[in-house]
């Protein structure tokens, strides 16, 4: 180890007394600070200066009629972004924006659609479409500008659709709303809409039953119908019958009429004759009483009145013969059941045919005691003048009775007969105009009842359908009563009236943006130029290593005494501290030339020595055990640790053959202990990547100790052999 120590100390005072060694080693100190200092620069904050981007933005919507209002989201959309500096925005053209795009001025173009306002409108319509926005892009420019471009592309959707979605949302709350009050104000309604289910499910075997009785109601009334259509011919036939017979019964009063008009005057002359006839009577029998019988011409004055007698009494069965007559006039009116009058007549009528009935039997008396005058005389004078008195009475009585009679007939039966007959037309016309009307009805009859047994038909199909359907109807009727107690047993309808009547605006703001991200950093990096100073100060550091043992000599000019392994671990100290300077430098300068904002700049410091130590000793070793072949192990290690040491991507997203050598990467330690530094520093993690880049300069340093001069013995020649192509120092 003091073989060691002396070279290391050569060394200083050689690069102390020469000073162009002094100044390449400065250089060699320095460079690989610019290489990582211009690195996070340039990547401090990529995202700052997309406003010079440059993008084309091309608007053909021609918007759309909605509830009368014009709607042009579109122009919108680009009001907005000529306020919006996240890109440099160009409104053109779509033929000058694709010839653009194409050569490179523009990065991306955006191109709104004619029919975008009109697809976003059919939400309202029963056939809803998605807008669609058309997004060009050159990825052949640069390979991050298209993943910014498309970033911006995304906002704008994203812009459109919430501020789209709060406008619906809006229009729908503000409906909603109003529904809540509609319904508060309804709530008796509903309440009884509730009711009138509950009570509907318990009156449903009692509509069953209706519908039931209803149907054989109508089964019946088809088959009450159906007669009623069968007998219409049938009332049709005695209509006009009726009719025929009161023409009949009309003509026959008329005939009647007339004949009592005729025979009145005939009947008043018939009745004063007898009456005339009685008189004379009555006077002769007075006279034969007066005066002297003379016996000798009793037979004829016995002829004489015999004949008179029977003269009246021809006379009295003549009119008792019309009195019949008139009789059976009234019966047939009083059978055509016209009038209540009829019967007042056939009373009057009989009982002047009982007054004439008597007359003829008085008359007929006289007539018998008449003939017994000659039995008389020839027995007894005396009773035979009893007899004559008994004939004036009789003949008295019968001229009293005649005269009555006739004032009877002239005053009472002539009259009524006649008003009882012309009342009797009156009836029988009234009853022809009751049965033309009847038979002018008839056809509106039957054409009601056809219709009336259509109806019943359609109602009878309608009822069979119901009751059908009342299996189906019973089922949901139920079934929503069920629904009814469910929801009040789990709902409020109160709470769901509020919660209707909810702010619109609020409710539009919500839906607007629904998901707040509230962003809680842990470890916050102030800027992608921060997050990225671990990886390129370890790249760097490592840089360092590869600069100086492609311009220093891990070999010395020395004396044969001295071992290979002192002159390894010599110049591994000389090398690890112009590393060590390197790692000072580098470090400092993030933090203070870069401002790098550093949570823990001191251990910053320290893991950059740590590192440099540990990387030194991978590369010295290499170099100082294989020579060329070394280095070239260096340089492959190097490229091997910048795609797969998860400095730039996240491990999981590498490929899995870099997945794999991951953990065995010094870098995968290396960023990670500088990260913690940078972001805040979580112990455990600090300590196992600390004690990983220990194992591989533990590692390695063995290595170089045990096997360098072995190995260094068979590489000699290969070395000596690279030398004289002339290529290799």
């Amino acid at each position: 180890m003091k073989n060691s120590w002396v070279i290391f100390k050569t060394d200083i005072q050689n690069i102390s007394r020469n000073w162009v060694a002094a100044i390449l080693i400065g250089g060699l100190v320095f460079l690989p600070s610019l290489y990582a200092w211009l690195n996070i620069y340039a990547s401090w904050d990529p995202y700052a200066k997309t406003d010079q981007i440059p993008v084309a933005i091309v608007n053909e919507d021609t918007g759309v009629i909605v509830r009368g209002e014009q709607l042009n989201v579109g122009n919108q959309l680009v009001d907005t972004l000529k306020d919006n500096r996240d890109m440099n925005w160009s409104f053109t053209s779509r033929k000058s924006a694709m010839e653009q795009v194409e050569y490179g001025d523009f990065f991306a173009v955006i191109i709104i659609p004619n029919n975008f306002s009109e697809k976003l409108a059919s939400v309202v319509s029963d056939n809803p479409q998605k807008a669609d926005i058309e997004y060009y892009v050159n990825e052949k420019i640069n390979s991050i500008a298209p993943k910014i471009t498309e970033k911006g592309a995304t906002v704008i959707v994203q812009k459109v659709s919430s501020q789209f979605i709060s406008s619906v949302n809006g229009v729908i709350f503000d409906l909603f709303n109003d529904l809540g009050i509609a319904i508060e104000s309804d709530l008796p309604d509903i309440q009884n809409f509730e009711n009138y289910v509950f009570k509907m499910e318990k009156e449903l075997p009692t509509i069953h039953k209706l519908l039931t009785g209803v149907q054989n109601d109508a089964s019946s009334a088809q088959k009450i119908i159906s007669q009623a259509n069968s007998m219409v011919p049938r009332a049709e036939q005695i209509t006009t019958e009726g009719l025929s017979s009161i023409e009949k019964t009309i003509d026959f009063l008329t005939k009647a009429q007339s004949r009592l008009n005729e025979l009145a005057p005939v009947v008043e002359n018939d009745l004063k004759k007898v009456s005339e006839i009685a008189q004379s009577t009555n006077e002769f029998i007075q006279n034969v009483q007066n005066v002297q019988l003379d016996f000798t011409e009793l037979d004829r004055v016995k002829e004489d009145l015999d004949n008179k007698i029977t003269s009246n009494i021809q006379t009295v069965d003549s009119i008792g013969k019309d009195l019949n007559w008139l009789k059976e006039v009234a019966n047939s009116s009083n059978d055509s059941n016209l009038e209540e009058n009829s019967v007042e007549q056939q009373t009057k009528i009989a009982h002047a045919i009982d007054r004439t009935n008597e007359l003829k039997a008085f008359l007929q008396e006289a007539q018998i005691n008449a003939r017994t005058i000659d039995i008389l005389v020839k027995d007894k004078e005396q009773q035979m003048q009893k007899t004559l008195n008994d004939l004036q009475k009789i003949a008295q009585n019968t001229s009293v009775q005649l005269d009555a009679f006739i004032n009877e007939y002239k005053n009472t039966i002539e009259p009524t007969v006649l008003s009882e007959v012309a009342k009797a037309k009156k009836t029988l016309a009234n009853a022809k105009e009751m049965l033309a009307s009847i038979q002018s009805t008839l056809p509106e009859v039957t054409r009601t009842l056809n219709s009336t047994d259509a109806h019943i038909k359609e109602g009878k199909t309608t009822l069979d359908q119901s009751l059908a359907q009342y299996p189906y109807i019973s089922d949901k009727v139920n079934q929503l009563a069920d629904r009814i107690r469910k929801v009040q047993g789990e709902t409020n309808i109160s709470e769901i009236i509020q919660l209707l009547r909810n702010d619109p605006q609020a409710e539009r703001s919500f839906f607007e943006e629904p998901i707040v991200l509230k962003e809680n950093k842990l470890f916050p990096i102030a800027n992608y130029g921060t997050g990225m100073t671990p990886f390129y100060t370890v790249l760097a550091i490592w840089v360092g290593c590869l600069l100086l043992i492609s311009l220093l000599a891990t070999d010395t000019n020395h004396e044969s005494s001295v071992s290979e392994r002192a002159v390894y671990f010599g110049r591994l100290f000389t090398f690890s501290a112009i590393g060590l300077l390197q790692s000072l430098i580098v470090t400092i300068g993030d933090i203070v030339l870069l401002g790098v904002d550093v949570k823990d700049s001191f251990w910053f410091i320290l893991f950059g020595f740590l590192i440099s130590f540990v990387f030194m000793s991978i590369v010295y070793t290499l170099v100082s055990v294989f020579g060329d072949i070394g280095k070239a192990f260096a340089i492959i290690m190097l490229v091997l640790q910048i795609a797969g040491a998860g400095g730039t991507y996240p491990v999981v997203l590498l490929p899995e053959f870099f997945q794999a050598i991951n953990p065995a990467l010094p870098f995968t330690y290396a960023v990670d202990i500088m990260r913690e530094a940078v972001g805040g520093i979580v112990w455990q993690r600090a300590i196992r990547d600390a004690s990983f880049l220990l194992l591989f300069s533990l590692a390695f340093l063995i290595f170089g100790t045990f096997l360098k001069e072995k190995i260094n013995r068979k590489t000699k020649l290969m070395l000596k052999k690279s030398r004289e192509s002339g290529l290799f120092h």
